[in-house]
């Protein structure tokens, strides 16, 4: 995405768009990083070649995931994928040690089984070549940037999704690290988004027959940058980033680090301008991603607002799932998976392909009720609405379910938010944005916005309450 800086708005160009495809290799489940860098380099001579001149770039991606380089700086191979099967088991192992109380007071995360601090153990556990070879650890995003520039960083949204960095203090847990055998000297002290990092390296302007250009540290993952561009316009707000994984949450100054905040399941990731989000990780949208492929391998393929139609014209609540029920968090079968909930629960069985989409949305809305109410207690706040931001906010089916499920006003946009906040971040380090809620501003003024009225809220908490029986 490319964009600059009008008056008072901004104009965003879409430059180029790529799938990011997992590989199997083995037992192992990799990301094809190398595949990754080079559809970015090709972004960048396609901004050249179009007439632009970019001064800076950011890059933003998913959480917790790494590279490892050794002590020539090579990367240590492909990086493992978050979904990878290799940390089974081991939040329970961690936790029987240490003390879950502990572990979120140092940690300030949500137990999910791809943090970082797992995927590192798991590796110490097999006695991976890899981790006793590694000189530095790069976060993806980092790791991109290191790529293209040469600079090794840590930026800091990225590092709170290791579950290694002490949330109040901001600076690695060493003592953990060490008892669990993972080699803290291959950690980077954090930087903050906004800070200027270097310029593309010689060889890479040279390979793309283009002139240099700077990098910024943006909130360097993805819904940190989401967050940065919501378009709220008072405090405290409650949002919902929606794409393969729905996160709700609100910002706050400091983490909320007690216990009910743990048994509620919330983690608290840092943001831009230093914030905190305190936020609860749904399963969302990988859901219907997965039932979609699978029903496109079988020749049945139907666009994302093509089932967003056919759902619509199912009957609602026939069938409710849990979306955190860890059998979904895998892919493959996800249908049969589905299915299986639903017997499970003496529900009914959903066959079709719409009665199985309206299964998951009615689900997620219901879920994102839930998670809302839960943050409502951990911070004694009563929101106004939920603004929604992200890909997911494109089925307008979900927006409705999720203002009639939590009974309140849902404000959709923009579609892209984590770009958008990485551009702002950007901003804001070359003095154009003078902070996060100047920035917040820009994006206001840059992007519609569209508000879904609630309806139905009778029945819908009645179902609630049938919801609330399957948690």
């Amino acid at each position: 995405m490319l964009t600059e800086a009008g008056e008072r708005r901004l104009e965003v160009e879409e430059l180029h768009r790529f799938p990011n495809v997992a590989v199997q290799v083995g037992r192992h489940l990799h990301w094809d990083i190398l595949r990754l860098l080079q559809e970015m380099k090709h972004a960048l001579r396609k901004a050249f070649q179009a007439g632009h001149q970019p001064v800076t770039f950011g890059v933003d991606t998913w959480g917790v995931d790494f590279g490892l380089l050794d002590a020539n700086g090579e990367l240590l191979g492909n990086p493992y994928h978050y979904r990878d099967p290799q940390t089974e088991g081991l939040i329970e192992e961690v936790s029987g040690r240490f003390g879950k109380e502990e572990l979120f007071r140092q940690g300030g995360l949500q137990f999910m089984p791809f943090n970082t601090v797992y995927q590192l153990y798991a590796m110490k556990k097999a006695a991976s070549p890899k981790l006793e070879a590694a000189r530095t650890l790069l976060l993806t995003p980092d790791l991109l940037v290191y790529l293209l520039t040469g600079q090794r960083v840590c930026e800091f949204s990225m590092a709170t999704t290791t579950q290694l960095l002490h949330p109040e203090s901001r600076h690695w847990n060493s003592d953990l690290m060490e008892q669990l055998g993972i080699p803290v000297e291959m950690f980077l002290d954090p930087i903050y988004p906004g800070t200027r990092i270097g310029p593309l390296s010689e060889e890479v302007c040279e390979e793309l027959g283009i002139p240099s250009v700077e990098a910024v540290a943006v909130a360097t993952h993805d819904t940190e940058s989401a967050v940065a561009a919501i378009p709220a316009k008072a405090e405290p707000f409650a949002y919902l980033v929606c794409g393969t994984w729905s996160l709700v949450g609100t910002e706050l100054d400091q983490p909320l680090l007690s216990e009910e905040a743990m048994a509620l399941e919330f983690s608290n990731e840092g943001g831009v301008g230093g914030k905190y989000q305190l936020l609860k990780n749904i399963m969302g949208l990988w859901i219907l991603q997965e039932c979609k492929r699978e029903w496109d391998e079988q020749g049945n393929v139907y666009s994302f607002a093509e089932l967003a139609v056919m759902a619509e014209r199912e009957e609602a609540f026939r069938s409710l799932i849990n979306p955190d029920d860890l059998r979904f968090f895998g892919p493959s079968n996800m249908t049969e998976k589905v299915r299986g909930y639903c017997r499970e629960t003496g529900q009914p069985v959903p066959i079709s392909e719409s009665a199985m989409a309206r299964c998951i949305m009615d689900s997620l809305a219901l879920k994102y009720r839930n998670a809302l109410e839960q943050i409502e207690k951990l911070t004694g706040e009563r929101y106004s609405g939920m603004h929604m931001v992200g890909g997911g906010i494109q089925n307008q089916l979900l927006c409705r379910l999720t203002a009639n499920a939590i009974g309140r006003p849902v404000w959709a946009g923009p579609v892209e938010a984590s770009a958008i906040g990485n551009m702002l971040a950007q901003f804001m380090a070359l003095g154009e944005c003078a902070d996060l809620e100047e920035a917040r501003q820009l994006s206001a003024a840059s992007f519609p916005v569209e508000v879904y009225e609630p309806s139905e809220t009778d029945v819908w908490n009645v179902t609630y309450e049938r919801f609330k029986q399957l948690l």
